[in-house]
């Protein structure tokens, strides 16, 4: 492991998830502390970590200037959303899952269609 640079509860917070420095996204169970998944794809430290609010779906943002869109359940190979020109430092699912935003470095949030994700 290496830093953690956020962390992000499931909406029914069983479970924490952590962006690493490590290039890699780990998963908690919240009451034990054990770990569940490490997620691994960034070719870059995680600087972003959301949860959507039915849980099913994780989203990072990565020095690497991608967003990934994980599985949570399965930890399934992520969609990857490349649009912007510099490291991207958040993520954030809106409260009815249906909007995933991301910022950047490069001066831009954008605004992705979750459900098609």
């Amino acid at each position: 492991t290496d830093y953690v640079n956020g962390v992000a509860f499931s909406g029914d917070g069983s479970k924490l998830a952590s962006a690493s420095g490590d290039e890699t996204v780990r998963v908690w169970d919240a009451a034990s502390g054990k770990e569940l998944q490490k997620l691994e794809g960034h070719t870059e430290a995680v600087y972003g970590i959301a949860f959507s609010g039915d849980g099913s779906k994780l989203a990072s943002a990565s020095g690497d200037e991608t967003v990934r869109v994980w599985d949570a359940a399965s930890g399934k190979e992520p969609q990857k959303l490349e649009c912007h020109n510099d490291c991207v430092t958040a993520v954030a699912f809106s409260g009815d899952g249906s909007k995933l935003a991301s910022a950047s470095g490069d001066e831009t949030v954008r605004v992705w269609d979750a459900a098609s994700r």
